[in-house]
């Protein structure tokens, strides 16, 4: 078992015991491997929750630039809905798995076909 599997394995675990959701195995690899690298680097492979400006580059390097959506308040909305549902305490939240959950909300798992 390689690193990334060792990550994507604990990505699966988080989305199981700290979502309370079913991983799509196949989709989750897809995501991890779109994330590239930074999935190795402690501080790029999660996602600051509490801090305003982390989330407007998620919202858009992610959902703006790899999804295709239109800005707007959804799209925040969104992000802090999968903060909420992973745990806003939880001090480790992982990107591939933020990323995972962004792509199911919005139906955009073509976006990785």
């Amino acid at each position: 078992m390689g690193k990334r599997d060792e990550w994507i394995a604990k990505y699966a675990d988080d989305l199981q015991n700290k979502c309370g959701m079913t991983p799509d195995m196949a989709l989750l690899t897809k995501v991890t491997i779109g994330c590239g690298p930074s999935i190795y680097n402690a501080d790029a492979s999660t996602v600051a929750g509490s801090q305003p400006s982390e989330l407007e580059t998620v919202k858009n390097n992610f959902l703006i630039k790899k999804l295709g959506l239109s800005d707007g308040p959804e799209l925040m909305d969104a992000i802090n809905s999968v903060i909420e549902t992973y745990g806003r305490s939880e001090r480790n939240k992982y990107r591939a798995v933020v990323y995972y959950m962004l792509t199911k909300h919005f139906g955009k798992e073509a976006v990785y076909s």
